[in-house]
């Protein structure tokens, strides 16, 4: 084999080498084994199955201001990413799940008003996260993208969710009659 086949062989190698470790890479799970048998526990029961979303969508948001405010925190800039990165993944996977219901035509009105109002209240930690004023620029620079797509997401969503829950009410209403 000349040179030339050589180094065009060693390249190929090497650049499938380099993809195959890329689609190794997997994104971590942003629940715990806990929560996920919790979520496995709960079946396809809407009202628990939300629930425990919205109470994990939560408990990230918590967990981000406890970090937040703790003057010992590490790479303050890196995990206020991480954590808006695994709120914003499981706030995801609760609206899949709202519309898989959608799909399956279950009644979701009840978690519906819980999720309107879990939405105000995240909006208001994210916005709040966003306006603060004590954050160096530097900082902001590490997560602004991330905290952006959580607030714009969370915005278009909360529209979204007001405006099925108003169209199931009026649809129950016609169900009556």
């Amino acid at each position: 084999m000349t040179a030339r086949p050589l180094r065009r062989l060693v390249g190929w190698s090497l650049l499938l080498m380099i993809a195959a470790m890329a689609a190794g890479e997997r994104r971590r799970d942003p629940l715990t084994q806990a929560e996920i048998d919790q979520v496995r526990d709960a079946s396809w029961e809407p009202q628990q199955r939300l629930g425990l979303y919205m109470k994990f969508a939560r408990a990230r948001l918590v967990a981000l201001e406890q970090m937040r405010n703790d003057p010992k925190t590490k790479d303050r800039a890196a995990q206020t990413h991480d954590k808006l990165d695994d709120f914003l993944l499981i706030y995801d996977e609760l609206n899949d799940n709202v519309d898989t219901y959608l799909n399956r035509k279950d009644d979701i009105r009840k978690p519906l008003k819980l999720i309107i109002e879990a939405d105000t209240e995240f909006q208001a930690k994210l916005r709040a996260l966003k306006d603060a004023a004590d954050i160096p620029a530097e900082e902001v620079k590490t997560y602004e993208f991330t905290l952006s797509n959580a607030i714009d997401t969370l915005d278009s969503s909360a529209e979204e969710h007001r405006q099925l829950l108003a169209d199931m009410e009026e649809a129950a209403k016609h169900k009556k009659k």
